[in-house]
């Protein structure tokens, strides 16, 4: 009987989309893979470093493990593997620990799959993490996250993902393109890119410094892939968001109007403590460029708040800015002192219950915005692509622009793309909808 294999990502799309190759490669090995809640013989912990509440998971996700299968193999990968090792290793419970260059060898490190009396660690040194290994989800949802970047050159104060990713590098073009290509054999309808900064796309992809190509060379050439129905750009920073790049997406087959811009803070003054390339000014210009040519496109920004140094007054110029910026969602993230980052060391620091009560403002704003933004799409046609999930009776489906739709649950409709009026707005934010045409099937 094959053994079987349960995986948990925390984390980023990238994270998925390397968690579901490195699954591939232990269905190669003749592993069974099952539902992490399932008993298996290993467990594949994906771990992330982001912020405090991840790290803190990892130790309840390991108890969960050992409560269905004692005797289970446990075998942490990912940022807070290589960030702390040792600290992972002396987790009860925990067999293997794996650093950024080892997690793609998995395989290699098992041996007989008993327990060890310690966790057993093997990581790199983070200089050496220098080459590119691709990723993408497959068979997971109806998406795939086709990763083509990793690492990061830039030094914001707060960020350890270059200490526990490495360097920049890029996927070459032509195995980008096989990626997408396999991708859309498989009868996905949407592929989001992923990456640690994939608007620094063509860095290293032929293992120097230097871009071979751009990152409006990849979608250019991603656009004209036969067979993929939308692509989407899962985060860029706004100093690399082009207007070459708004222009194509406004004009695409596939690419659909809809960008995620980490903006972090609205004050200067914090933008200059953290190290961001930018200043806000570019940053109004960059949402100007995209309502100019795609009105109804969906803006979704990334948020710091409690940032070493952050004021009262300096909280109320992100707060006015945001609200009267033309964005559409925001993802707001308390900050929390990582390890080894300047940020740590800052004097200023923000009081816990400050920074919680700001979160909560954003995060009340934020509900305000998605709701103004869903608003503005009533009455419209749109297309949708269902998910395969039944919630309560449900399903539901996002549209090119990101609207969260739900109709009656009809199993038909999983993984098809229709064209749907947009009726009104529940008591969940979801807006409910009237099908009106099929336009793919599957």
């Amino acid at each position: 009987m094959n053994k079987k294999v349960a995986f948990y990502t925390l984390g980023c799309k990238l994270n998925f989309s390397e968690t579901s190759t490195i699954a591939r490669s232990f269905a190669s090995e003749g592993f069974d893979r099952v539902d992490f809640s399932e008993k298996a013989d290993i467990y594949v912990i994906n771990t992330c470093s982001v912020t405090e509440n991840a790290d803190k998971r990892f130790k309840t996700i390991v108890k969960q493990t050992q409560k269905i299968n004692p005797k289970a193999f446990v075998t942490a990968i990912g940022c807070y593997a290589q960030l702390k090792p040792e600290e992972l290793a002396d987790v009860d419970g925990v067999d293997l620990v794996l650093g950024a260059t080892e997690k793609f060898k998995i395989t290699d490190y098992l041996n007989d799959l008993s327990k060890n009396d310690f966790g057993e660690v093997h990581s790199c040194e983070i200089e050496d993490a220098d080459f590119y290994v691709g990723s993408y989800s497959l068979g997971d949802r109806t998406r795939a996250f086709l990763k083509v970047q990793d690492g990061c050159d830039y030094k914001c104060t707060y960020c350890t993902i270059p200490l526990a990713r490495g360097v920049s590098r890029s996927d070459t073009m032509a195995n980008v393109l096989s990626n997408a290509r396999e991708i859309s054999k498989q009868n996905i309808k949407e592929i989001v890119l992923t990456g640690v900064n994939i608007g620094d796309y063509g860095k290293g992809e032929f293992g120097n410094k230097k871009h071979e190509h751009t990152f409006l060379d990849l979608v250019t050439e991603l656009d004209q892939v036969e067979g993929i129905e939308r692509l989407r750009i899962s985060s860029i920073e706004p100093n690399l968001l082009k207007n070459e790049t708004i222009d194509l997406v406004s004009k695409s087959r596939a690419f659909v109007p809809h960008l995620h811009i980490p903006l972090q803070s609205g004050s200067n003054f914090i933008l200059k403590k953290m190290k961001r390339r930018y200043m806000r000014e570019l940053y109004v210009d960059r949402v100007s460029k995209i309502k100019e040519v795609m009105p109804h496109a969906c803006i979704g920004v990334d948020v710091i708040v409690g940032f070493p140094g952050e004021t009262d007054d300096h909280f109320i110029e992100t707060y006015n800015f945001l609200s009267e910026l033309d964005i559409s969602y925001m993802h707001v993230f308390t900050y929390s002192e990582r390890d080894n980052t300047e940020a740590a060391k800052m004097d200023g620091v923000v009081p816990g219950k400050v920074r919680s009560k700001r979160s909560k403002m954003l995060r009340g704003l934020s509900v305000k915005k998605r709701r103004a933004f869903y608003e503005s799409q009533l009455g419209l046609s749109r297309t949708v692509l269902f998910e395969s999930e039944n919630k309560e009776g449900y399903i539901h489906g996002f549209t090119e622009n990101y609207v969260k739709v739900k109709t009656p649950w009809n199993p038909s409709l999983v993984n098809t793309l229709h064209t749907v009026k947009l009726n009104n707005i529940d008591e969940d934010g979801l807006v409910k909808l009237t099908l009106l045409e099929k336009v793919l099937n599957v």
